[in-house]
């Protein structure tokens, strides 16, 4: 069974920096693309950053030039580099991973159950 556990939320001040790490473990046979997507109060949850397998990037408008995304697929692991926090950013952040299981050999799409980030002004 595939699980999807992410780490490394926070408190921070304004300014100040957290890496968000997202760990994929399970009978897996292939991860394609991870990403990064928050939730703020009252709000939908939205796209942050976005990697495919190949090396290909996607950031919300919102976070470019602040926060990177990066992936070790030997760990089968998602990081997110956030630097410059502003108290916009406080939300809950999800990782989302596309998984094919070695025994179905069919790709889903897991989430987890995501980590706090508070950023005070």
């Amino acid at each position: 069974q595939v699980q999807v556990v992410e780490s490394g939320g926070g408190l921070v001040q304004a300014g100040g920096s957290l890496r968000l790490s997202c760990a994929v473990s399970g009978t897996i046979f292939r991860i394609n693309a991870m990403g990064w997507y928050r939730q703020a109060p009252g709000k939908q949850r939205e796209l942050v950053a976005t990697l495919t397998s190949g090396g290909s990037t996607n950031y919300a408008d919102s976070v470019k030039g602040r926060f990177t995304i990066s992936r070790d697929n030997a760990k089968n692991t998602v990081y997110l580099q956030m630097n410059s926090l502003k108290p916009d950013d406080t939300a809950v952040y999800y990782c989302n991973a596309g998984v094919v299981g070695s025994t179905s050999l069919r790709l889903y799409d897991y989430w987890g159950r995501g980590t706090q980030v508070t950023v005070s002004s």
